[in-house]
């Protein structure tokens, strides 16, 4: 080994000049060739998805026969529903307090009635297993026109007052043009390395678009920017409380409103006979490891 008498060995510019290319070729390499999926994970690291129970507010009464599909508030107590199933499919106006339908434009037994939202003065609706939607004057839904997107299918739709967000029942969160119904963004909805499915029914409630997962008692919240998730909202005693009622002909949760104004969140279900409006509860007990993913993944 050297010692301190030692001549100290030069360094050659040479092999440094050539070294600093590689190292930096590798680092491109190695940047570009990581699925961007990843780096949303390495990005995302420090972001945890928050789990909420809910309180009830207020209940109110809901036509048990709707198949609820998509579900909005307008203002001044009045919501507007879609529903679905062939030849019981339709769009309608719907008061509040009371339940009442106060106008309904019934569709063709061709079509299965999906997601609704509200843009403007234009009611957007899709439809199951067809790319052909429809647009419904606010104050007349007997004028609409059909319209085709490009979704794989229609499932849900929601909007921030530019564009339109939808859903296909898979994990892709799709953002629409509203005047061209083109395509012109998608992101894969994932937690813990799983893809969130059937994605259903959405609202867009205070810069996140808030999904149903079919066949679930589970509200994810996505961030539309890049599709993570920012938490969940467990909805399970709700069916359970309608049932320990007597209430044994519902079907799923489906059903999300957001009254922006008074800062009030609306929910149903199809064919269930209450519509509620919840407050989010932060769950102050930690849930099971693989809880989510057994309560709310498919």
């Amino acid at each position: 080994m050297p010692t301190l008498s030692s001549p100290v060995p030069h360094f050659d510019r040479r092999k440094l000049a050539v070294l600093v290319p590689v190292v930096m070729f590798l680092c491109i390499v190695f940047l570009f060739g990581v699925p961007s999926s990843l780096w949303s994970n390495f990005a995302y690291a420090d972001r945890s998805a928050k789990v909420y129970g809910f309180q009830i507010v207020n209940e109110f009464p809901h036509d048990s026969a709707a198949f609820t599909e998509g579900l909005l508030y307008a203002g001044n107590d009045t919501l507007f529903e879609s529903t679905g199933l062939y030849g019981r499919s339709s769009i309608r106006k719907v008061a509040l307090q009371t339940g009442k339908v106060e106008d309904v434009q019934k569709m063709s037994r061709s079509y299965f009635g999906e997601g609704l939202t509200l843009l403007g003065e234009r009611l957007f609706q899709v439809t199951w297993l067809k790319k052909i939607g429809f647009t419904y004057e606010r104050n007349n839904l007997h004028k609409f026109n059909a319209f085709t997107h490009q979704m794989k299918d229609g499932w849900g739709l929601a909007t921030d007052g530019k564009i339109l967000y939808g859903s296909d029942g898979t994990s892709t969160l799709y953002q629409i043009d509203p005047e061209t119904l083109k395509v012109i963004g998608k992101h894969i909805v994932r937690y813990n390395g799983h893809d969130v499915r059937f994605l259903n029914e959405l609202e867009y409630i205070n810069g996140e678009v808030w999904a149903n997962i079919w066949q679930t008692d589970c509200i994810v919240r996505v961030s539309p920017g890049d599709g993570y998730v920012l938490g969940w909202v467990l909805l399970q005693k709700l069916s359970e409380g309608l049932i320990a009622a007597g209430y044994n002909g519902i079907d799923v949760l489906n059903g999300i409103a957001w009254d922006d104004d008074k800062k009030r969140i609306f929910v149903t279900g199809k064919l269930w006979p209450k519509l509620y409006e919840i407050k989010l509860l932060p769950r102050t007990k930690p849930l099971k490891d693989g809880a989510i993913e057994h309560l709310c993944l498919r």
